[in-house]
């Protein structure tokens, strides 16, 4: 029983920091409809940043604050710079494009920050918790990463669903030139939505980094499971993304802890297939109208 509940409070975690990471990729979706590949890479980039504060001998508090407001930075800087000669064209190009972000990135913070494996600080015990004589798989910080997830969860439902930011935001990203001639300044909302987007993947990377080891790459396990997350829940979906990763970490953690961690990947895989087979929109997706 003691392994079950362990198993369930692990997978739980896990499914946690695949949802943050899912947020991020739902959050730029609804503001600007590109799947933007870049997102883990710029997500170690402010993680890094934060590690720099704490290594300079200031508080992990002033260093988290340091990593979100250089993911607002990085998001809008790399919109107006990078992505912005691509928008208008066809779709396939901005994603083309954030892939190569996705390489430039990867080379800069090494050449920058060095490869080497760098340990990285959490706010809270990393100890599971005791109860009685038991010690259960559930840590301080895994409990902070459960109540920042659905903060961000519900600030983001609140942000599209009850504020007219939101609803220009959903309007430039899904029909541009009508949102002009409502006088929607569309160029301004897809900024926004990158550098809104970048700070919830930047709470991600940090989540993630959490009394571990970071390097360049740390963030590239989490990439996969992060896709497979948001897809399993809807890409439009906050709620979606939070279930999905909940599920997914769930899934996973039952199949390492009693099937065998080398299927893991494998039953990821299987998880993807199945939604795309059973409900390509994912499980929070509605159902198009049909004019008839």
């Amino acid at each position: 029983m003691q392994q079950f509940l362990n198993t369930a409070l692990g997978g739980l975690t896990l499914g946690m920091v695949y949802a943050a990471f899912a947020l991020a990729l739902v959050l730029i979706w609804r503001s600007t409809r590109v799947v933007n590949f870049a997102q883990a890479p710029m997500a170690m980039v402010t993680t890094f940043v934060a590690l720099a504060v704490i290594e300079a001998g200031h508080s992990y508090w002033l260093g988290f604050a340091a990593a979100l407001f250089s993911g607002l930075l990085l998001g809008a800087f790399l919109e107006r710079v990078v992505v912005r000669p691509v928008e208008g064209k066809a779709e396939i190009n901005a994603v083309i494009l954030t892939l190569g972000l996705f390489i430039v990135l990867h080379a800069l913070a090494a050449v920058v920050f060095g490869n080497r494996f760098r340990s990285f600080p959490a706010p809270f015990g990393i100890r599971g918790l005791e109860v009685g004589d038991h010690t259960i798989a559930l840590t301080g910080f895994g409990i902070f990463t459960v109540l920042a997830v659905v903060v961000v969860m519900a600030l983001l439902v609140a942000l599209f669903r009850f504020t007219d930011v939101g609803l220009r935001m959903r309007a430039a990203a899904h029909s541009p030139e009508v949102a002009r001639m409502l006088g929607v300044r569309v160029g301004r909302m897809l900024t926004l939505g990158w550098a809104l987007a970048s700070v919830v993947g930047s709470l991600a990377g940090l989540l993630i980094a959490g009394g571990s080891l970071v390097h360049p790459g740390y963030m590239d396990s989490v990439v996969v499971y992060g896709f497979v997350a948001a897809v399993l829940g809807g890409l439009d979906s906050p709620v979606g993304a939070v279930v999905g990763g909940v599920l997914l970490g769930l899934s996973l953690s039952f199949v390492s802890g009693y099937v065998g961690s080398q299927l893991v990947a494998l039953a990821a895989l299987g998880i993807l297939m199945l939604v795309l087979t059973l409900r390509p929109g994912g499980l929070f997706a509605h159902t198009p109208a049909r004019r008839v």
